[in-house]
């Protein structure tokens, strides 16, 4: 598993993916680390078959106790399926996870470590002294979603939105983003229901200074690609298997 360093400022971002040893036909997922003031919060910590690798990553960069907190944008097994074994190791960290997924987030295991539910309006949820912004994205494709925007990293990570479906050894940032169109067209199409839902997102995160946007998969959007994307994603017909039955 590769690890980079996204952000360095008075905190940290740090990216974990790319991971060469992964299972065959699992899919490739970014996870994503903030380090502040000595507290560590991992976003979206993937799946069980991803757990050793990410864990012997994160310790390179931190102590067990210093991760207070995990995120978890929604309940896919991608996500979050590796919690009963993070439950071992940080029995007393605190998992942030959307209000409506908890019944079901609980059955990958969970005894030590304290679900905070999110409301559908979102918050903030703190690392150290910094204040992340918990973004609503319902039905982008979960209908329980959040995302989690930096303000002073100028940094979204947002989930599977702008997300890609990539092998290999990929590049870490969009090269082309006329190329990267074709890479996401149907994951979008296919994975993302509903149009109103979808414009809903784009008129609250084109309010937002984004420098830097990180999905759960593929590349990262850096600059004026992010208005590149919204622009292209506003555009694009969503939920296309309706019309396929």
């Amino acid at each position: 598993m590769k690890t980079r360093k996204i952000y360095q400022g008075n905190h940290e971002w740090i990216l974990f993916g790319r991971d060469p040893n992964k299972p065959d036909k699992i899919i490739d997922t970014n996870q994503y680390m903030i380090v502040s003031d000595g507290q560590a919060l991992i976003l979206d910590p993937g799946g069980i078959e991803l757990f050793s690798a990410m864990f012997a990553n994160v310790l390179k960069h931190v102590k067990p106790e210093q991760v207070v907190s995990l995120f978890a944008s929604h309940q896919d097994p991608d996500i979050i399926s590796s919690l009963g074994l993070w439950d071992q190791v940080l029995p007393h960290a605190k998992l942030h996870s959307p209000w409506l997924w908890e019944g079901f987030i609980r059955h990958f295991g969970m005894e030590n470590i304290e679900y905070v539910p999110i409301k559908d309006e979102g918050g903030i949820l703190k690392v150290g002294s910094l204040e992340l912004q918990m973004v609503p994205a319902h039905y982008l494709h979960s209908s329980g979603n959040f995302h989690v925007y930096d303000p002073i990293a100028k940094i979204l990570f947002s989930g599977d939105i702008g997300a890609s479906l990539e092998d290999g050894d990929f590049p870490l940032f969009v090269e082309d983003f006329d190329q990267q169109m074709d890479k996401m067209r149907y994951f979008h199409q296919r994975w993302m229901p509903s149009n109103v839902a979808k414009q809903n997102w784009i008129n609250r995160v084109r309010q937002l200074d984004i420098q830097y946007m990180c999905p759960q998969h593929g590349r990262i959007f850096k600059g004026e690609q992010v208005t590149q994307f919204l622009d292209w994603f506003e555009a694009l017909e969503v939920g296309i298997a309706i019309n396929q039955s």
